[in-house]
C-alpha cells in the first residue's frame, strides 16, 4: 500500500488554468496538465527568485521533493512550448 500524500502549502490560486497556441484550434491540440503544486514551485523559483531550500520551506516540503515537483514542471513546460501542445493547469 502506498503511503498517503502529504499536503504541501499552496499560495498561488491561478485565475487563468489554460493556454494554448495561438492560431491553433483545439480539436487539432494535445494538452499537457500542469498540477497546481507544480506551478507553485516554478512561481517560487522563477516569479519570487527563491532558492531551492527557501522554496521547499515555504511549500512545506523537503528540498529534494521540492525539486522533483519543480524538474516534472520543467519537463512538462518544455513539452508543451517545443511541441505547440496546450497546458492545463489541474487541482
Amino acid at each position: 500500500m502506498p503511503r498517503p500524500r502529504l499536503h504541501r502549502k499552496i499560495i498561488f490560486n491561478p485565475h487563468v488554468t489554460y493556454f494554448k497556441p495561438r492560431g491553433v484550434p483545439m480539436r487539432e491540440i494535445e494538452v499537457v496538465e500542469l498540477t497546481v503544486e507544480e506551478m507553485e514551485a516554478f512561481r517560487l523559483r522563477h516569479v519570487h527568485d527563491l532558492e531551492q531550500t527557501e522554496a521547499a520551506e515555504k511549500m512545506r516540503t523537503s528540498q529534494s521533493t521540492y525539486q522533483r515537483i519543480l524538474y516534472s514542471a520543467y519537463k512538462k513546460i518544455a513539452n508543451a512550448l517545443v511541441n505547440g501542445k496546450a497546458i492545463k493547469i489541474i487541482k
